[in-house]
């Protein structure tokens, strides 16, 4: 009989079963993970296959997910930058040509019916302009700024006016970086006036109704809000939250009920009748008789004194003599009442616009707040957006339409007793008006340091630039010379006006005051006012080929028998500065057969053709930006798939030997449990 050896030991089937059909499961699993790989040709597609590499592949998935989006931003980018760059192409072509015209039509051979031709193809011009400006892209209307839905430039009353609005729209290209897709009004093909900025500070009180976001606080950072400590009396300090609060009627309610409920708790009177309210630009809190009131700011926290409660030197201590914060310089909004414009100085009447030809007079005198005055304004349809100046403390008006000279923006007084247009700083034409700003910004040309040619000196009668005639009987003229320091404002010229009148007119034996230079009081222009008793009309005419008297506005002028007043013209219109005005003046110019006038508008669109083109350089600059950033997308794209291939992708030769080698390894399990079961004890024991 046969001994078995000591090393083999008996187990129980059910053990040997379960250990077998183990081994036969693993090898069926993994056989089956192997055909996955190879079938699908990734090695992890699920986080149990490998936690570590899934969380690597899906922040790459994510980041190539996001680079998709960023291409098509730049691809609508190019497209839409292609677009600008071929529109400001054109323009300059046009620019060009018409320079061009003007420099043929100054030539003293041109007649006048030529020139009527070529104005005829200037208008042909300007038609080709206002399409090249409705230009669009994939985005919109590329110089519509903002608002890209609708066509930027529409005819309106003769003109060309400008509807867009904003900076421009921009296109995200990764990395903090981005560039704009559609361009607004700041160009030569979408230019709005900016000139008429508001002359007077409004100075906005505070109101209960004022939000905190609308004040520049009493430090001048605006309004940060949180805890603040008072004490009443001298007693403990009381916190009280403002977090959350948006309005100066909010902080003033919950500083009152805290306020109280700590008098109610020291069983005295605090508060009068007043309570905590506004006064002028401040917080106020009216306290009773022997009250005090102090607040304190917590480290780390500015609240008391963003809100003027307590200055740099310490709290401010509130009691019967002393009532008001610092102020806390709210700005100037659509909402503030007229009510509380301290700057105002005058209750509102009318004022009168000119422009594109039309003349309204706009009654402001129902206006409750700033928003009610822009309706107003805007409501007269010629073409004016009424804004808040940058400062927050007054308001500008711009001309939106590009015209001729004839159609440009005016706005004045009523009369001399309604100075509304002046009181809100938006007449165009007053004593602080800019000499510079005068003729569409060429200002006032004088003659200045003249040399006599046989004594080589300066010579007073060489640098006269004008004569004003009185309309007395003897006909007594007044010489004016004009020097550079007198060339800063209206006012400034009107003082040298008047300082050299008065001793000619001693001299002449008449009144100092006989011939007084002001600012018209109502339709603006300069006006002189001679003595009543003079029958004649008062005249000027111009000396030494000097242009000051015609650039103020002194030779085209009329005269008022009723007053005795030579009215001079309004110099000082605003106009749009876009290639539209430089054509439509041009076109104008011509035919009116006006030499000097085809000359100056041959000048601004030369002006106009480098600022065209320095536009262009400006896209040329942002279709190279996006460029760049589609290349580095594309390295990094390139950089993040090669790892996610290394992470992800199937080793399809190392795959195939392992699947191999498993199919084996199941073979063998599959015999081995298959010659186990057929075993019996008999085997054993043989």
């Amino acid at each position: 009989m046969s001994i078995p050896s000591f090393g083999i030991t008996r187990s129980p089937d059910l053990w040997q079963s379960q250990v077998s059909l183990s081994h036969i499961t693993r090898s069926q699993s993994a056989i089956g993970r192997v055909q996955e790989q190879l079938s699908t040709g990734r090695t992890v597609t699920r986080f149990s296959d490998d936690s570590v590499k899934a969380a690597l592949i899906s922040a790459i998935n994510g980041r190539l997910n996001a680079s998709t989006q960023l291409k098509r931003n730049m691809e609508n980018a190019s497209a839409s930058l292609a677009v600008l760059d071929s529109s400001f192409k054109d323009a300059g072509d046009l620019a060009i040509e018409a320079r061009d015209i003007a420099s043929t039509q100054v030539n003293v051979g041109s007649s006048a019916a030529e020139r009527e031709q070529q104005a005829t193809v200037v208008d042909q011009m300007i038609a080709s302009l206002l399409s090249i400006s409705q230009r669009t892209s994939e985005t919109g209307y590329v110089l519509g700024g903002g608002i890209i839905s609708s066509p930027p430039v529409r005819e309106f009353l003769g003109g060309y006016r400008y509807q867009g609005q904003g900076d421009g729209m921009l296109a995200e290209l990764g990395s903090a970086s981005s560039v704009p897709i559609t361009l607004g009004g700041g160009t030569m093909l979408g230019g709005v006036s900016g000139r008429m900025q508001g002359l007077v500070d409004l100075d906005p009180g505070l109101t209960t109704a004022t939000r905190l976001s609308d004040v520049n606080g009493a430090r001048g950072l605006g309004v940060s809000l949180g805890t603040l400590e008072f004490s009443v009396n001298g007693q403990a300090s009381v916190s009280v939250d403002l977090t959350g609060v948006d309005t100066v009627d909010a902080v003033a309610r919950r500083l009152q009920a805290a306020i109280e409920a700590e008098a109610t708790r020291q069983g005295t009177v605090v508060l009068d009748a007043g309570g905590v309210g506004v006064s002028g630009e401040s917080l106020s809190i009216d306290a009773a008789a022997g009250a005090t009131i102090e607040f304190f700011d917590l480290i780390g926290v500015t609240t008391a004194a963003d809100l003027g409660l307590t200055s740099s030197t310490g709290p401010l201590t509130f009691s019967q003599s002393v009532s008001d914060g610092l102020s806390l310089s709210p700005r100037l909004t659509m909402t503030t009442p007229i009510t509380s414009l301290g700057g105002l100085s005058e209750a509102l009447g009318s004022i009168r616009v000119k422009s594109m030809g039309y003349s309204a007079v706009v009654d402001l005198s129902g206006a409750s707040t700033i928003e009610d005055v822009r309706n107003l304004i805007e409501s007269t349809n010629l073409g004016l957006r009424v804004r808040i100046n940058q400062a927050g403390n007054g308001i500008d008006i711009f001309n939106e339409v590009a015209g001729s000279a004839a159609q440009a923006l005016s706005i004045e007084n009523v009369s001399s007793t309604d100075t509304t247009a002046q009181a809100l700083g938006i007449r165009t034409f007053t004593g602080a008006t800019r000499i510079t700003d005068l003729n569409d910004g060429r200002g006032v040309h004088i003659v200045d340091g003249r040399t006599n040619p046989t004594s080589g000196q300066i010579d007073a009668s060489l640098n006269t630039d004008m004569v004003i005639t009185l309309g007395n009987s003897a006909g007594t003229e007044l010489t004016i010379d004009l020097r550079p320091q007198d060339m800063l404002t209206v006012q400034s010229v009107i003082d040298r006006i008047n300082a050299q009148v008065a001793p000619q007119l001693v001299s002449a034996g008449l009144a100092p005051d006989a011939l007084v230079a002001a600012v018209n009081p109502a339709s603006n222009g300069i006006a002189l006012i001679q003595e009543s008793a003079f029958s004649a009309a008062l005249s000027v005419r111009s000396l030494n080929n000097s242009q000051a008297a015609e650039d103020l506005g002194l030779l085209d002028s009329t005269y008022d028998v009723t007053t005795s007043t030579l009215l001079g013209e309004d110099r000082a219109k605003i106009r749009v500065d876009n290639l539209f005005t430089q054509l439509i003046d041009l076109r104008d110019a011509l035919r009116r057969n006006d030499t000097s006038g085809i000359s100056l508008a041959g000048e601004k669109l030369g002006d106009a053709a480098g600022a065209l083109a320095e536009t262009r350089g400006l896209v040329g600059s942002y279709s190279k930006r996006v460029e760049q950033a589609d290349a580095f997308q594309q390295d990094r794209d390139t950089l993040d798939e090669s790892v996610r291939s290394t992470l992800q992708d199937t080793d399809f030769t190392a795959a195939a030997t392992q699947f191999s080698l498993l199919q084996s390894q199941l073979s063998a399990a599959l015999q081995v449990t298959a010659v186990g079961r057929q075993q019996s004890l008999m085997d054993y024991l043989g």
